[in-house]
C-alpha cells in the first residue's frame, strides 16, 4: 500500500504574528492571517481581557463572539505598561514577523515600545497600527470606533429611507472592512520586505477603507457637485432593484444591474412592453421610473411563494435571492455546499458552528484549528518557549506583569 502524500503546508505557516489589539478590526485581521497558517499569539492585559470576550450573548459564562474572533490564536497575558511586560514583548517581537496593535497614537511610545524600539530589536518587523483616525491629523488622539467611521465616511448618510434618518449598520461593518484591509496591508508590507529586507509601519485608519468601498461618491461630487441621497432599497443606477414580499410572507431581493437581466425580468413578470420604452435602455433612466417597475415586479412576486418566485427567476436567468436571517443561512443549500458555516470542536462548549475561512485555495487551503481559547491559556508555555525560567515567570506574575 502506498503512503499518502503529506498534506501541504498552510500558505502562511512560519509567519509569526503578535496580536495586541482589541475590538475588532485589529484582532480580526490577525484572525484572517491565522486562518491560513500564521502562528498568532493573542496578548491580553492580565486583568482586562479583550472586551470581545464579553460582547454579545454568552453560553455558560463563555462569550461566543470570542470563539470566532480568537480562533487559531494562542493566548497569553502581559501588562505592556509594566517593565517586565515591556521586556517580554521586546523578546517576543525579536522573533516575530508582524505586530498588530490599536492603541491610541503615542501609547506604545509612552511604554517604550514604539517603532524605534521594536525595529531596533527586529528590523524585519511589520508593525500594523489600526486606529480610528490614523497616526496623525487633528483627530488622531480621539477615541475611535467603527460606528464613527460609518458616520464620517458617508455610509450612514446614504443608508435608510429617503424620509428617514441616517442609518447605522447593526454590526461592525467598518471594523470588518478595516480588518480585511489590514490583512492585505500586512501581506503587502511582507512582500515589500522580500525585496528590501526591512519591515515597515502600516498606518491604517478605520475611517478610510469604508470610504473606498462606498465607491465614486467623492469623484461624483468633485466633478458634478452631486451628493448621493438616501434611496432606501432602491438604486440611482438601475431599476428594478428592491425587496419584494412573497405570498407566503417572505421577502426576496431583485437586482438588474445588467441591461439583459432587466429585460428578462420584464418578460418574466409579463410586462415586455416596458422594454420598448426609450427610458428602459439605461439603468439610470430606468431608475427614474422605479415606481412603475417596482409595481410590476412587486405585483407578480406577491402572487407567488418565495420558492416559486426564486425558481421562476432562476429559470429565466434573472437575478434574485431570498432575504435570509441567520436561520435561513444555516439551512441554505449553497452555503452548505461551500461549507461557509462549518463545525469546530471546542473543549469548553463542544461542537460549534461558525463562519469558515474567507476563501478556498486549491493547493494550500486555510483551516480552523481551534476556536478562541481561554484568557491566558498559553502564557506559561509561550514564555517557556521564549527561554524564561520558571522562577522568572513566577517573578513576572508576582509583579503583575502576567
Amino acid at each position: 500500500m502506498s503512503t499518502p502524500a503529506p498534506a501541504p503546508a498552510a500558505p502562511l505557516e512560519g509567519l509569526r504574528v503578535l496580536d495586541l489589539a482589541t475590538l475588532f478590526a485589529g484582532p480580526l485581521a490577525a484572525t484572517v492571517l491565522g486562518d491560513f497558517g500564521a502562528e498568532v499569539v493573542k496578548i491580553e492585559h492580565p486583568r482586562r481581557p479583550d472586551p470581545s470576550r464579553g460582547h454579545g450573548p454568552s453560553k455558560d459564562g463563555i462569550g461566543l463572539w470570542w470563539k470566532l474572533l480568537g480562533r487559531n490564536k494562542r493566548t497569553m497575558t502581559l501588562d505592556l505598561s509594566a517593565p517586565g511586560g515591556r521586556d517580554v514583548l521586546l523578546r517576543l517581537a525579536a522573533g516575530a514577523d508582524v505586530v498588530v496593535e490599536n492603541f491610541r497614537p503615542g501609547t506604545l511610545e509612552r511604554w517604550g515600545l514604539g517603532w524605534e524600539e521594536l525595529s531596533a530589536v527586529n528590523p524585519r518587523l511589520v508593525l500594523a497600527r489600526v486606529t480610528g483616525f490614523g497616526q496623525f491629523g487633528p483627530y488622531a488622539h480621539r477615541p475611535g470606533f467603527g460606528t464613527l467611521a460609518e458616520a464620517m465616511s458617508g455610509f450612514a448618510a446614504v443608508t435608510g429611507e429617503p424620509d428617514g434618518p441616517p442609518t447605522l449598520p447593526p454590526f461592525g461593518l467598518a471594523d470588518s472592512i478595516a480588518a480585511l484591509a489590514t490583512a492585505y496591508a500586512v501581506m503587502t508590507a511582507l512582500a515589500g520586505r522580500e525585496r528590501t529586507g526591512r519591515g515597515q509601519v502600516v498606518d491604517l485608519a478605520i475611517i478610510e477603507p469604508i470610504l473606498t468601498v462606498l465607491g465614486p461618491q467623492p469623484l461624483w461630487y468633485d466633478q458634478l457637485g452631486y451628493v448621493q441621497p438616501r434611496t432606501g432599497n432602491r438604486s440611482r443606477n438601475n431599476a428594478p432593484r428592491n425587496t419584494y414580499r412573497t405570498s407566503d410572507g417572505h421577502w426576496v431581493a431583485v437586482s438588474t444591474s445588467a441591461q439583459s437581466v432587466a429585460e428578462r425580468v420584464m418578460r418574466l413578470v409579463s410586462r415586455p412592453e416596458l422594454i420598448d420604452e426609450p427610458w428602459f435602455a439605461a439603468g439610470t433612466t430606468r431608475a427614474e421610473h422605479a415606481d412603475e417597475l417596482d409595481e410590476a415586479v412587486g405585483r407578480w412576486i406577491a402572487r407567488r411563494t418565495r420558492d416559486e418566485a426564486v425558481s421562476a427567476f432562476e429559470k429565466a436567468e434573472a437575478a434574485i435571492a431570498p432575504v435570509h436571517d441567520v436561520r435561513d443561512v444555516l439551512e441554505d443549500p449553497q452555503y452548505r455546499a461551500l461549507d461557509t458555516v462549518t463545525e469546530v470542536d471546542d473543549p469548553e462548549l463542544g461542537p460549534l458552528r461558525m463562519q469558515n475561512v474567507l476563501f478556498r485555495l486549491s493547493e494550500t487551503p486555510g483551516s480552523i484549528r481551534w476556536a478562541g481559547r481561554p484568557h491566558g491559556a498559553d502564557t506559561d508555555a509561550i514564555l517557556t518557549e521564549l527561554g524564561l525560567a520558571p522562577s522568572r515567570i513566577a517573578a513576572l506574575r508576582a509583579e503583575g506583569a502576567l
